[in-house]
C-alpha cells in the first residue's frame, strides 16, 4: 500500500515581518542562526547542521542533502554559512518576501540590519 502524503508549504515570513517589523524580524533570523551554528567557529557548518537536524525535524536528512543546503547559501565558498549568508538564504527561500514588489525592500532591510 502506497501512501500519498502531500505537504503544503506556508510561508510565515511575510506575516512575521509585518507583525514584528524589519529589525525585529531580522533579529529573529539571527537567533535562528545562533541556534544552528557551531559555537566554536561562529558558523553553521556541516557538523552543526547535522547535529541540529533533529531539532529541525529533519532527522532523516542525508549527508548529501545537508551539503546541498549549505552550498545553496554559501556565498563565499568556505563550506559554511555565516550570519549574513544565513539571513540572505532565509529571505531567498521565502516566496512572500521575494515577490517583485518586495525585492528591493528585502535587499534594503538585509543591508540595513545585518
Amino acid at each position: 500500500m502506497e501512501l500519498d502524503i502531500t505537504l503544503d508549504f506556508e510561508d510565515y515570513f511575510p506575516s512575521m515581518m509585518a507583525r514584528l517589523g524589519a529589525e525585529a524580524f531580522v533579529g529573529e533570523l539571527c537567533n535562528g542562526f545562533r541556534l544552528l551554528m557551531d559555537v566554536d567557529r561562529g558558523l553553521i557548518t556541516f557538523e552543526s547542521l547535522k547535529k541540529n537536524s533533529v531539532t529541525l525535524g529533519l532527522s532523516d536528512m542525508g549527508d548529501d542533502e545537508i551539503v546541498c543546503m549549505l552550498s545553496e547559501g554559501d556565498l563565499d565558498g568556505d563550506g559554511a554559512l555565516n550570519q549574513a549568508e544565513f539571513c540572505i538564504l532565509m529571505f531567498r527561500l521565502s516566496p512572500g518576501l521575494m515577490v517583485d514588489n518586495n525585492i528591493n525592500g528585502s535587499k534594503q532591510w538585509l543591508e540595513e540590519y545585518i
